[in-house]
């Protein structure tokens, strides 16, 4: 068969067009509203990722949902709908990120959130395929606070926690957790990310003497119960989940967070664990690449986090991109299952391994026992 110069230059066209079609990429986090101090840090974070994945380009359309809900699902649609991107990043925190499933799970785009709660990729179903997470699961973190809590003898303990998605997961798992260990709920309680005042909700958790209080909120505003608590002499055990695991949350907090204890991914301590600590090297990567670029003391463990969501995706680009072309559905389908075939990955709070029915891919390894000491984070074990 001869071919003609014309169908020859054509060809030698779609080729290069092939070779050199750009990645796209949409982010949306908040970096902005209640939740900016988590969502900084991921913003700054997608600044380090790989600007080429296998020879290909990759663009990044960074967007703001400014902690809303709604504002995160109207990003969601415009990066689907205007930019046509091969995968999202996001959201910052767990009602978004839920909003944002229906939009990845409709136009087949794979979704790799920064937010916490189990609920975003359990169970793994017809829209769930398409999400994956790279936070710790609650009930992981929820065990870990139950086992302390038995082990150091606390027999009875009150709640408190966001009235969304975030604070009703942690209850939910920590019911189980302190059944588990024989722990008494004897209260419960909740507030608005928004609140600038949980007095009332506090003097009835006082009131029920309980040994030791949970607050289940994420960043700055975790603070709130913890400094109402200490202005009503409250001297029981504070226990915070990994939603505080940031330098704003020890400057908001003060000498009011003295000694509370939390759960959180190993990279808050990096420099501390044990030099065999499976995650000490690719969190310790992580910390120096941002501290780099962002200053000495800069890091959170949020931004580990948007940087875990880089390491699966550059692990999935890599082999998507030998079965499809970026901008096509198959690109986005072959992403997907690439996603879910990611094995033995070091990141900045774990090693992730996925499976068809665990699109979070983490294990006991990708948290550690922290407590604050003179306004420090100090490690304390596994």
């Amino acid at each position: 068969m001869k071919w003609s110069k014309t169908l020859i230059a054509t060809a030698l066209a779609m080729a290069c067009v092939s070779v050199y079609a750009d990645i796209t990429v949409g982010v949306t986090v908040s970096a902005t509203g209640p939740a900016a101090s988590l969502g900084i840090p991921e913003k700054n974070t997608i600044e380090l990722m790989p600007k080429l994945i296998g020879g290909q380009k990759v663009n990044y359309i960074v967007l703001d949902d400014a902690s809303d809900t709604t504002t995160a699902v109207t990003n969601t649609r415009k990066l689907i709908t205007e930019h046509k991107v091969d995968v999202i990043l996001g959201s910052t925190i767990t009602p978004n990120s839920l909003a944002m499933i229906d939009l990845a799970a409709e136009s087949q785009t794979p979704m790799i959130s920064m937010a916490a709660s189990a609920r975003i990729v359990e169970p793994v179903d017809a829209k769930k395929r398409w999400v994956f997470k790279t936070p710790q699961n609650d009930i992981m973190m929820a065990l870990a606070i139950a086992q302390h809590m038995s082990a150091v003898g606390v027999k009875s303990v009150a709640f408190i926690g966001f009235a969304d998605a975030y604070g009703e997961g942690w209850l939910q798992e920590f019911q189980k957790a302190a059944g588990l260990k024989g722990i008494q709920v004897v209260g419960v309680e909740r507030y608005n990310r928004t609140d600038t005042s949980v007095t009332g909700q506090v003097l009835k958790l006082v009131s029920a003497r309980p040994d030791a209080i949970l607050v289940a909120g994420s960043g700055t505003p975790a603070a709130l119960p913890q400094k109402a608590l200490k202005e009503r002499g409250y001297t029981g055990k504070v226990y915070q989940t990994h939603g505080v695991a940031n330098n704003d949350f020890l400057r908001v907090g003060g000498k009011d967070v003295e000694d509370t204890v939390l759960p959180a991914g190993p990279m808050l301590v990096a420099a501390q664990l044990p030099a065999n600590h499976p995650v000490r090297k690719s969190a310790l990567d992580y910390v120096n690449a941002y501290e780099t670029k962002f200053g000495k003391g800069s890091v959170s463990t949020f931004g580990g986090h948007a940087w875990d969501a880089g390491v699966l995706m550059q692990r999935a680009v890599s082999e998507a991109l030998k079965k499809a072309q970026p901008g096509t559905p198959a690109f986005r389908g072959a992403l997907r299952d690439a996603l879910e075939g990611v094995k033995n990955a070091p990141g900045a709070h774990g090693i992730f391994n996925m499976t068809a029915g665990d699109h979070n891919g983490l294990d006991q390894r990708g948290r550690v026992m922290v407590t604050i000491s003179n306004g420090t984070w100090k490690y304390i074990g596994d």
